[in-house]
């Protein structure tokens, strides 16, 4: 089940940020889509914009947005995510093609894009807002992300335990829009720069045959 238990990303310095306080919309119906063909994950791993460009990369992902999950508050905006008080997470939400990926196999691009032994922190991105979480929709993704993490835990394949949060999803609310497809809008940006494109590369090369 889990074919690359050496690699792990490196844990970059720079900071996600941005200014915009427009509100979230919010999305209620994530259990499937169109003709009950297509699936949905939501996966925090810090910085939605390097999450959203991993996983949009992914053959038989159909789309991933970003958002924010876990919280107390509806309809939030980044701002006040951002402070920690919301009780959110940066997350993604992939709509995918079970036919073509399995979850199983979006829990490996999850764990190793990321480093799930750091509790609230990804680099420079610190908060709870950037915790490492899965908001599992149903019993089988339960039972599948606490069985991955498990045998990482138990491989010892991280120095430190992983840490990451493994709840039920509650609700979910769709990013502004200025932060859909950001580093594909935006690549030419310092963060985007720095941080995201060495990553989505180290992802590309070891995920090839995963790529659309």
């Amino acid at each position: 089940m889990i074919r690359i238990m050496a690699f792990l990303f490196m844990i970059f310095t720079a900071s996600c940020g941005a200014q915009n306080t427009q509100n979230a919309n919010t999305d209620n119906n994530l259990k499937l889509d169109m003709e009950n063909k297509y699936q949905v994950a939501i996966f925090g791993s810090g910085c939605f914009w390097c999450t959203e460009a991993i996983f949009a990369d992914l053959k038989g992902v159909i789309k991933a947005e970003s958002g924010y999950a876990g919280g107390h508050k509806d309809n939030p905006t980044y701002k006040e995510v951002c402070t920690g008080n919301t009780g959110h997470a940066e997350v993604v939400k992939v709509t995918y093609d079970p036919s073509v990926i399995t979850f199983e196999e979006l829990l490996e691009v999850f764990w190793f894009s990321h480093d799930p032994t750091t509790l609230n922190r990804q680099g420079a991105d610190e908060g709870t807002q950037y915790r490492s979480a899965i908001f599992y929709m149903n019993e089988e993704q339960k039972k599948l992300a606490e069985a991955y993490k498990n045998k990482l835990n138990t491989d010892k394949v991280y120095k430190n335990p992983v840490v990451t949060e493994i709840t039920a999803y509650t609700n979910y609310f769709k990013a502004e829009n200025y932060h859909q497809d950001y580093f594909a809008l935006n690549g030419s940006q310092p963060y985007c720069n720095v941080v995201i494109k060495p990553k989505v590369e180290k992802f590309r090369k070891v995920f090839q045959e995963k790529l659309k």
